[in-house]
């Protein structure tokens, strides 16, 4: 017979193990539970009958399952992985969309998986903004990502210029594009050679000084268009009385008529670039006004977004979105396509007409109101100006394109070729993609 204690003890030590062997269970348990993530399945369909290429695709942040500040998304096909960007929209620190980029077959429907990783995916580098100041003359330019100044921080009035490339300059694997922020406001292009970004240094010299380097043929390609008082491709004015009133000054002038103006580089990123401009205490004609601007560049398309508000304006006010004519001798193209009516030009509109560019703006119908061309002498000159229908304060989203006969695509020195493109485009962004998302745990 076993002693009492020592078969009381061997009980004990069953019991034990037993325990053990629960807790090594349930805690093997939590481990897989830990281990589970959540697999967000995003089913795109293209509801149109054409193909898409490089379609742009946004997801608000809202209609994403467990999307968290501190992860980076990937987002994945059956065979490859699809470069992707968020996008903080208001600057609080939480970003509000992604954005990426899709093709599409007609009709097609497509499916993505997006998982979430501790590390920011580094991808090919396909937008890019550029920006450079000084405060003095015998300063170097700096990189910066905003910008104040007032109505007397004029070039000509300060006896120098301030800004690298005479303001923010934006591009991306197709087109490069400046503003001038220096208070002229019009837009005007760089004509790329490659799809590579071009270098931090153009329109500055070894020593850090401003200097205008960038009319001359470099590897990446030059400034190619003549601007003078017009507003370029795509700046805009107002028609206040039958007269055009200029949004800034000319070069020759030394006091703005915009109070304040200020710029910030809102999102620089691989796939989307994003600008802002605010004008503040814009005098024109005896009114005061206050204008937003927020431009927008992403990969793969010959232009950028342009969204455009002005508040302060009367019932007989218009809006005008300019499209210079420096160097055109062939007539303006007015085509309804998709959602829009482009405006199109296309000749050697490049200075001494020494290559064939062409340049458009689509303008969404509802918006539209015919066009009229600037007159001949007057702060705004040499463009046609598209009238809107754009409200006091409500804003108006439009595009501007430029592709050359140097584009590294090629073939735009062709009229038609050109033409084809806008509308290819046109019908491209009326296109609409249905985004719909599915999340499960995944172990």
């Amino acid at each position: 017979m076993i002693p009492f204690f020592i078969k009381n003890k061997k009980m004990m030590t069953k019991r034990a193990s037993l325990i053990q062997i629960i807790i090594f269970i349930l805690l093997l348990s939590g481990c897989k539970s830990e281990e589970k993530s959540v697999v967000t399945e995003i089913l795109l369909i293209n509801t149109s009958n054409i193909e898409l290429s490089e379609k742009a695709v946004v997801i608000e942040r809202a209609k994403i399952f467990e999307a968290e500040n501190e992860k980076y998304p990937v987002l994945t096909s059956a065979s490859d992985t699809i470069p992707s960007q968020l996008t903080d929209l208001d600057w609080d620190g939480e970003w509000d969309e992604l954005f990426f980029l899709a093709n599409f077959s007609a009709e097609e429907r497509k499916t993505f998986e997006l998982h979430w990783v501790d590390e920011e995916p580094q991808y090919t580098t396909r937008t890019s903004v550029r920006f450079g100041k000084r405060e003095s003359v015998d300063e170097p330019v700096t990189p910066a990502t905003e910008e104040t100044l007032t109505a007397t921080d004029m070039p000509k009035n300060l006896g120098f210029q301030k800004y690298q490339t005479d303001g923010p300059t934006w591009e991306n694997d197709k087109v490069g594009f400046r503003h001038y922020l220096d208070g002229r406001n019009s837009k005007d292009i760089f004509g790329k050679t490659s799809a590579n970004i071009s270098p931090e240094t153009v329109g500055v010299n070894d020593t850090g000084a401003v200097e205008d380097n960038y009319h001359t043929m470099e590897d990446w390609g030059r400034d190619i268009f003549p601007v003078g008082n017009s507003v370029g491709l795509g700046g805009f004015a107002l028609l206040v009385d039958n007269e055009v009133q200029r949004l800034g000054i000319t070069v020759d002038d030394t006091l703005s008529n915009i109070e304040e103006t200020t710029f910030r580089i809102l999102e620089e990123g691989p796939l989307k670039s994003i600008m802002k401009f605010e004008y503040n205490n814009w005098d024109a004609a005896d009114n005061t006004y206050n204008a937003e601007e927020v431009t927008t560049i992403w990969a793969g398309m010959y232009g950028f977004k342009n969204t455009v508000s002005v508040s302060g304006m009367q019932n007989d006010e218009v809006l005008l979105i300019g499209l210079s004519n420096i160097n055109i001798e062939k007539p303006l193209q007015e085509v309804e396509v998709g959602d829009f009516v482009a405006l199109i030009l296309h000749d050697y509109q490049t200075y001494e007409r020494e290559w064939a560019l062409g340049t458009a703006l689509l303008i969404p119908k509802a918006d539209y109101n015919g066009y009229i061309e600037a007159p001949e002498e007057g702060k705004v000159t040499s463009s046609y100006l598209v009238k809107t229908k754009r409200e006091n304060g409500n804003p108006i989203s439009y595009y501007a394109i430029a592709a050359g006969e140097m584009a590294p695509d090629g073939g735009f020195e062709d009229a038609e070729t050109f033409r084809n493109y806008v509308e290819d485009l046109a019908r491209q962004l009326s296109a609409t993609v249905e985004v719909v998302i599915n999340s499960s745990e995944n172990e």
